[in-house]
């Protein structure tokens, strides 16, 4: 396993939740409209935030992002493989603590956004692939951020012929059996 630090110049990585601030975290979830069944109905499984995380950069909003060790290190890979070939991958996403999943999902519905809408774009808190530390969400110069225009660019391209050389795999494709919609932006670790 990789346990190399992060550079020394790198901010701290985001805190992750104990047993008791997880189960605090995912009632305030429920409390908000998660449904109960939401996993079963979705085939969608809890998953737990990793031990440790390696800073990865900062996105294109320069915050700073984190992966799991492992994960982190297949990233700086699959990035330098692209750059190699004349592809820029940026990242929007990495790591997402429960606790972040929750507020998004609260800002979604202080927009006006009913759940129904939210769980068709969001996975609910405790169901990210984001909170395992090994999703990333991409994007390139000249396409928008989390758009489905991004399947059209020489990168998302790239990735689907080379991505599962570096043990990433596109999660929601169409007709995804988690009725997630679409995002060829999000690619998730998986060796």
């Amino acid at each position: 396993m990789d346990h190399s630090p992060s550079p020394p110049d790198s901010p701290p990585p985001p805190a992750t939740a104990d047993r008791e601030q997880r189960k605090r975290l995912l009632a305030r979830a429920r409390d908000l409209g998660i449904p109960a069944n939401y996993g079963r109905e979705r085939r969608l499984r809890q998953i737990a935030e990793p031990r440790a995380l390696r800073f990865v950069g900062f996105d294109i909003h320069q915050r700073p992002q984190w992966l799991a060790p492992r994960a982190a290190a297949a990233w700086l890979r699959l990035r330098q493989a692209a750059a190699a070939g004349q592809v820029e991958l940026q990242l929007i996403s990495a790591f997402r603590s429960v606790e972040y999943q929750v507020g998004l999902i609260e800002r979604k519905i202080a927009r006006g956004l009913d759940m129904a809408q939210i769980l068709a774009v969001s996975a609910a808190p405790g169901y990210s692939e984001h909170h395992s530390g090994r999703a990333v969400d991409i994007t390139t110069p000249g396409f928008a951020a989390l758009e489905e225009e991004f399947e059209h660019s020489p990168a998302f391209r790239w990735l689907a012929h080379h991505a599962a050389a570096f043990g990433f795999s596109l999660s929601f494709p169409r007709g995804n059996p988690h009725r997630i919609a679409y995002e060829p932006w999000h690619w998730c670790w998986h060796r």
